[in-house]
């Protein structure tokens, strides 16, 4: 899960007013990036309401949490309102960061290939280091396993 330390890449994405930013613009702190491949299917609901039950706790240790997938600003909005959530999403329509990120490859289902977007997770430091991932997690659950995997790094004294 945790790999070697990378720069986050300097692309750009939608912020949730359908403006181009930065993704180092984005991250003004220690930060949970996750990506998720679609906005309002069951695993990407439960992911973005346990991040947003657990929003909290993440702030009161430092950190901001950021969804990332390849749906429009308009399709966050209405996500964001139908079920409450409290994360930031972004948008990356052409899967630029997500393709970076090493978040995009092949996948099966009903017996039949083809390229989306891996379920992942990764924490970036202040400085815009990707210091921890994890890639192909389960939604259920894996917002507490982030939040555990966020006490131990404190417990280490993050860099």
């Amino acid at each position: 899960m945790c790999g070697t330390v990378k720069a986050l890449p300097n692309l750009q994405v939608l912020d949730e007013e359908g403006r181009k930013v930065s993704v180092r613009d984005l991250i003004k702190g220690w930060t949970i990036l996750y990506v998720y491949p679609k906005d309002n299917t069951p695993g990407c609901t439960t992911e973005a309401k346990e991040f947003t039950d657990l929003l909290p706790e993440f702030k009161a240790l430092g950190f901001e949490v950021i969804g990332v997938s390849r749906d429009s600003p308009d399709s966050h909005r209405r996500f964001k309102e139908k079920h409450n959530l409290k994360v930031k999403l972004v948008s990356d329509p052409e899967a630029e960061l997500i393709k970076a990120l090493g978040a995009w490859g092949v996948k099966k289902a009903y017996g039949r290939s083809y390229e989306g977007v891996i379920r992942s997770t990764y924490i970036v430091s202040p400085s815009g280091k990707v210091v921890w991932e994890a890639r192909k997690v389960r939604a259920k659950g894996h917002a507490a396993k982030v939040l555990q995997v966020v006490k131990e790094l404190l417990k280490g004294g993050p860099s």
